[in-house]
């Protein structure tokens, strides 16, 4: 009888009643039969808690964890992972579908790598609250291959440039996010945390494949960066430190500045004025700012009330730009 390595999928629920179902039924219908599936629901109050229970009343085995309040999503999933017995993890999100053959066929490519390699992503197909499919996370030609480079190996570099990997695509080794911690639970998102810790000691791996639908709704993550006091811009902050401390090379402190610098502006866009002059002492261990940095620094000690503004521009540019499907959704906050 053949033998077949566990994989994990630890599902993070938090007021997705729509659309968790769906996330669910993806894991448990894969070709793959050695799966572990994990549910948290993390302090829901819309019926969330009514769809997983359905689920389980026909797969029992599935493992539900119930939290009465929102732990913050680096939280959840570390509730997770202590309970997972897989060689591998899927993070996976309550609003995301996984397509059939997910984990068979990245399971297949993670066997063929080195243990150098400690993680796997792949392409993604963006689809809206009414299950329209969208644009891809990398544009794609004949075949649905990738027709535009996807770094992929020693990725720290690029990693320190911009966001380029769709999070739910990644299949991760347990025993690199045993050995990091896990998720760092005093920040609010946890990918780019993720990625400077890992890629900083391991190698990643891109699989030219469509094997994810990645979930565009209003109110995700993404949409809260220009908010003031949301806290990505602040758990940004103490990424960027954590990279500083990692860094080994002169190219890459200046690759982290650019980044700071990028950072710095929004900061002044979501007015969080005192957070950008504490990104302005960072950047000023790696260089001296330049004067269009300077300048905005000088806009934020005026303290100057653009966020609103800022935001109201944002959705409608982002509407417009979405139906005409130009732009990637997820990379509206990455870049400058």
């Amino acid at each position: 009888m053949a033998r077949y390595t566990p994989v994990s999928v630890i599902c993070t629920v938090y007021n997705q009643q729509s659309y968790v179902g769906a996330a669910l039924r993806s894991v448990l219908t894969q070709t793959y039969p050695n799966v572990e599936l994990i549910v948290i629901d993390n302090g829901s109050t819309d019926g969330s808690v009514s769809t997983i229970e359905d689920i389980l009343n026909i797969y029992p085995t599935v493992k539900f964890i119930r939290n009465d309040t929102n732990r913050g999503l680096c939280s959840a999933f570390n509730q997770g992972l202590r309970l997972a017995t897989g060689k591998y993890i899927i993070d996976l999100s309550g609003d995301d579908v996984m397509l059939p053959r997910r984990i068979e066929r990245q399971v297949e490519a993670f066997e063929m790598l080195s243990y150098e390699y400690g993680v796997i992503f792949s392409n993604a197909r963006y689809m809206d609250a009414d299950d329209r499919l969208l644009h891809y996370h990398y544009q794609v030609g004949e075949e649905e291959k990738t027709e535009v480079p996807v770094p992929s190996g020693d990725v720290y570099k690029e990693i320190l440039k911009k966001y380029f990997i769709c999070t739910p695509t990644m299949m991760m080794r347990r025993s690199v996010l045993e050995e990091l911690g896990g998720y760092d639970e005093t920040l609010t998102y946890e990918d780019f945390d993720f990625w400077v810790r890992s890629s900083v000691k391991y190698k990643y791996f891109y699989q030219d494949e469509v094997l994810t639908y990645k979930r565009v709704v209003a109110d995700s993550l993404s949409t809260y960066v220009y908010k003031k006091n949301s806290g990505i811009l602040e758990s940004t902050y103490a990424v960027c430190n954590k990279a500083y401390d990692l860094n080994r090379t002169q190219e890459e402190f200046d690759i982290l500045a650019r980044r700071i610098r990028t950072f710095i502006r929004k900061c002044f866009y979501a007015q969080e004025f005192e957070l950008a002059m504490r990104y302005r002492k960072l950047l000023n261990y790696i260089e001296d700012p330049d004067l269009l940095t300077e300048a905005i620094v000088l806009l934020c000690r005026l303290r100057l009330p653009v966020s609103g503004l800022y935001r109201l521009y944002l959705t409608y540019f982002q509407k417009s730009r979405f139906r005409s499907e130009e732009i990637v959704p997820n990379f509206v906050i990455s870049e400058t």
